[in-house]
């Protein structure tokens, strides 16, 4: 479970804006997170892995307190260890496909598995300037995935993907997240896309 209630301040085009929110997420859920751009959903995410620091907040995950701003608890990044999409995908311009994966594991079954999902296993030595879009993009995926997290966070995750190859990977992933057991919050400007996949949503207005 994670149990959640946070304002934090946003730069917006329309004057000053609060990002507030209160919600609990089940575990083992996936939650398509939706609204107009501007509206803090990727800010969401971003302070749910530590990234950025509200006004004022508290998150808990699982019992234990990640962000309590009244009393001063604020778990760093690494501790917190959630697997993380960035909508600019945040790939290592000098790292092969592989070593984005060996990055994050040592368990070479997992990334082989994880490749073949992500259909990278024939570009294993390519580094992010010889990938296309979707195939960076997927990698970016496949990277958050890595750790076997128990909280994925992924912002625009298929936003450069061709449909089939679109419709393929939701339904792999939606096999895996249930293997991981993982918590899933996905944040898209086409909630369409996730039909099937997730089975609750926030809109943020």
């Amino acid at each position: 479970m994670i149990d959640l209630s946070i304002e934090k301040r946003l730069k917006a085009y329309r004057g000053q804006q609060i990002l507030k929110i209160s919600h609990q997420f089940t575990t083992g859920s996936i939650t398509k997170i939706y609204g107009p751009s501007g509206a803090g959903k990727t800010t969401l995410l971003k302070t749910i892995a530590g990234l950025v620091y509200p006004e004022k907040g508290k998150i808990v995950v699982d019992s234990q307190t990640w962000l309590d701003t009244d009393n001063n608890i604020n778990l760093p990044p690494q501790k917190r260890m959630p697997g993380f999409v960035f909508q600019d995908y945040a790939l290592f311009p000098n790292m092969s496909v592989l070593a984005h994966l060996q990055y994050a594991t040592n368990d070479m079954e997992w990334i082989k598995r994880l490749l073949l999902l992500g259909k990278l296993d024939t570009l294993t030595d390519h580094k992010p300037i010889h990938l296309s879009g979707g195939q960076q993009q997927r990698l970016a995926v496949l990277r958050a995935l890595a750790i076997k997290p128990k909280l994925i966070l992924m912002d625009e995750p298929f936003s450069a993907l061709d449909p089939d190859m679109k419709t393929e990977l939701i339904a792999e992933l939606k096999l895996l997240f249930k293997e991981l057991a993982a918590t899933v919050l996905i944040v898209s400007h086409n909630p369409q896309e996730l039909e099937g996949l997730t089975d609750g949503d926030l809109y943020i207005p």
